[in-house]
């Protein structure tokens, strides 16, 4: 069985978070009628903490289907169930920091954050099938076995 490297996962969580920030941060700014730079910041914190959680989460999870599966391979509801999972994770950390540095309400900052998490929850989901086809799990290599000699 295959699972992806170290520097796969690097490699997927780093380009996961500056595609992200590309799109998110002036969307975000016309959105939620803020300056582009604080929004910038706010991205860029975020994304900070969920390059971190990518990795960590993307490992765990990959580990858990193979210990409840014996594979790494994805269906679609197991696809849901990653990106659900993954964006309740930072939820819970990112509401007070959103709150905190744009002087908002928690309950502004979740709804901010929730808008944030519908927009994460379809670019994860879009963004790991591509992923996954342009970078696709390493298959082992099989050795070639010899007839026997008659």
């Amino acid at each position: 069985m295959s699972m992806r490297s170290t520097s796969d996962r690097i490699r997927h969580a780093v380009l996961f978070e500056l595609v992200g920030i590309a799109i998110f941060t002036p969307s975000a700014a016309w959105l939620f009628n803020q300056p582009i730079a604080h929004m910038g910041v706010i991205g860029i914190v975020s994304a900070t903490v969920a390059t971190a959680w990518n990795f960590a989460f993307n490992l765990g999870f990959d580990h858990a289907l193979v210990r409840f599966t014996g594979h790494v391979a994805k269906t679609m509801p197991v696809r849901v169930a990653h990106a659900v999972l993954f964006e309740a994770g930072l939820i819970i950390v990112l509401i007070p920091m959103i709150a905190w540095y744009l002087g908002i309400s928690m309950r502004a900052a979740l709804m901010m954050d929730l808008s944030i998490v519908a927009f994460y929850l379809v670019y994860a989901f879009g963004f790991n099938i591509a992923y996954d086809r342009v970078f696709p799990v390493p298959q082992p290599k099989r050795q070639l076995r010899l007839a026997p000699a008659r």
